[in-house]
């Protein structure tokens, strides 16, 4: 079963919703729960990172949709985010959040469910990739396949991001151990890498993104070799 929110003041809106999602829910033999929030500081209020879907109206009263959006990135970086309104001038902002799709008032249940099989699809795919942090603020959802390294400053532990950082306190021989089966490496006593991310490896350092890491000496030839394996499976896979 999936949860799906759907974020919306106009009680006619949110019930056409919910009954697409119903006729959605018979015509594919998936079954959904679905949570519907008025307002959103109503949503962020407490949230929990169990949602796969996220329906966002844009314009409501006491917090519009795109501020919500920015903050419902900062704690779930995996949900599929479909914004919902009137005018397809502010959906169009929505790809500054990573959003899925728009859908315009009166929502058509063929637009609809173009959009919200899409929205499944790439929950579907990335959802054994999601990890979820304990941060000081709460719960935070991440993907693997937007991390690109993790770095440790004195018992704080960061998580880079293509989109943002992620700071918690931790130690990085249990990141190493939840990271490995995504294939991360550990280049150094500071650094876990996401291979998917390196550029290249010039002598004692290695470009992830556009940061140049440190490989420790006792380290490198671990790493290289490891490397050299990553890449040989992902040929194998091509």
């Amino acid at each position: 079963m999936r949860n799906i929110a759907i974020v919306e003041d106009e009680d006619e809106s949110a019930e056409r919703l919910t009954r697409y999602i119903e006729k959605f829910s018979a015509e594919s033999k998936q079954e959904f729960q679905v949570d519907r929030y008025r307002d959103a500081v109503d949503f962020l209020t407490g949230y929990k990172a169990k949602y796969a879907v996220v329906f966002m109206d844009i314009q409501m009263p006491n917090r519009d949709g795109m501020s919500a959006a920015i903050e419902l990135r900062k704690i779930d970086k995996a949900v599929s985010l479909i914004f919902i309104t009137k005018l397809i001038q502010y959906a169009q902002k929505g790809y500054e959040v990573d959003a899925v799709a728009y859908v315009i008032k009166p929502v058509q249940y063929y637009d609809f469910a173009l959009k919200f099989r899409k929205a499944l699809d790439i929950y579907a795919l990335n959802e054994k990739k999601n990890l979820v942090l304990s941060t000081a603020e709460g719960m935070c959802r991440i993907s693997t396949d937007k991390l690109m390294y993790v770095e440790i400053i004195r018992h704080r532990l960061y998580y880079h991001l293509v989109d943002g950082i992620v700071e918690r306190t931790g130690v990085l021989s249990q990141v190493e151990a939840d990271l490995g089966k995504f294939g991360f490496l550990r280049c150094n006593q500071c650094y876990i890498v996401n291979p998917k991310f390196i550029m290249c490896v010039k002598g004692s350092q290695v470009q992830v993104g556009s940061e140049m890491l440190s490989i420790s000496r006792p380290r490198r030839k671990a790493f290289m070799e490891e490397l050299a394996n990553w890449y040989a499976g992902l040929g194998e896979m091509l």
